[in-house]
């Protein structure tokens, strides 16, 4: 087990990392959600031993790493950008890690090519990076993280540099890679779409703080404030003070954070997904369309919903238009109840 206390990061005049305590299950991937400068990098610098910690203490299987250089960790860390050897062909870029350890050509042979199946790249050891597309030059970084078989594998935006719709397929493939190995995984990332897929649990990192952890789908359904809300894809915060008619609120489900079962849609904070409203002909509220953009297989919409205010909502590819009169209907799913 990955075991952080306390850890805090200070540079001149700056503290990146605030008193930060985690925990990574053996076999488990642990997803660090945030913003940009927020401090997640650092913080797994600090995890591979790149960035000394101020106070605290990191510990892997009760070992306290104070002390420890980076190479004696056994860790693997992954960066976005990849840093293959350009010059060395996708097999020797793979096996470097092993050649390192004094492994043989024949048993490095043997280890590359059954890296090169798991990560759906067989029969690419003799390409050089430059001939491979952006998608495949990360799989050929990842395989090559996995070489050594490492204890802890660190994923520092590991798909950040890819287009939406490979990054979305990469993240699946890299879920079930880690499955599949049984690998033990620590990943940073800013897109919370990568994080609830590759992810079992997940923490939400904000100015230098952990502002929540918990299971994945537990806070993407459950945010514990309007900060987190707001980072992990709620686009509308409906404050209990505001003038809207809010009858058309589903009350808090049982378990929702802190709220009971049944709170007062009325009286209580309320998160809203873009995908809580939907376009729907029996729907119970009726509203009238003032913006549409087409993304991937559905329409943004904004309409001017009566009674309540301009919402966000969605609707199918062939939807209305502009100035079009609507009814709407609410998916409780894409509603959250927040603490006060």
């Amino acid at each position: 087990m990955l075991e952080l206390d306390d850890v805090t990061v200070t540079f001149p005049g700056a503290t990146a990392v605030d008193r930060v305590g985690l925990r990574v299950e053996e076999g488990s991937v642990l997803a660090v959600l945030g913003p940009s400068g927020c401090g997640k990098s650092t913080l797994l610098r600090a995890v591979a031993g790149l960035e000394p910690i101020s106070s605290g203490s990191i510990r892997w299987r009760g070992r306290d790493l104070a002390g420890v250089a980076t190479h004696e960790r056994g860790f693997a860390l992954m960066f976005q950008d990849g840093q293959l050897f350009a010059q060395a062909s996708v097999a020797d870029n793979i096996g470097y890690p092993l050649r390192l350890r004094g492994q043989g050509r024949r048993q490095r042979a043997g280890r590359v090519a059954e890296l090169l199946e798991l990560v759906g790249l067989g029969g690419y050891a003799d390409r050089r990076p430059a001939t491979l597309s952006g998608g495949e030059q990360q799989r050929v970084a990842l395989a090559r993280s996995l070489a050594a078989d490492p204890a802890l594998l660190l994923l520092d935006e590991p798909l950040s540099s890819l287009d939406r719709s490979l990054r979305d397929r990469l993240a699946g493939d890299l879920r079930e890679i880690l499955t599949t190995t049984g690998t033990t995984a620590l990943l940073v990332t800013h897109d919370h779409d990568e994080a609830f897929t590759v992810a079992d649990r997940m923490a939400v990192m904000l100015d230098g703080r952990i502002a929540q952890e918990g299971d994945a789908v537990e806070v993407w359904r459950q945010p514990v404030s309007r900060e987190v809300a707001s980072f992990v894809g709620y686009d509308t915060i409906l404050e209990p003070t505001s003038t809207e008619r809010r009858s058309w609120l589903p009350t808090a489900s049982p378990g929702v954070a802190g709220r009971g079962p049944g709170a007062d849609p009325a009286s209580s904070v309320v998160a809203l997904r873009r995908s809580a409203l939907r376009v729907d002909p029996e729907g119970e509220l009726r509203g009238v369309v003032r913006r549409v953009v087409t993304v991937s297989d559905a329409l943004h919409l904004e309409v001017d919903v009566e009674g309540v205010g301009r919402m966000p909502a969605l609707a199918a590819d062939r939807g209305p238009e502009v100035g079009d009169d609507v009814r709407l209907t609410v998916d409780p799913r894409g509603v959250a109840h927040l603490p006060e």
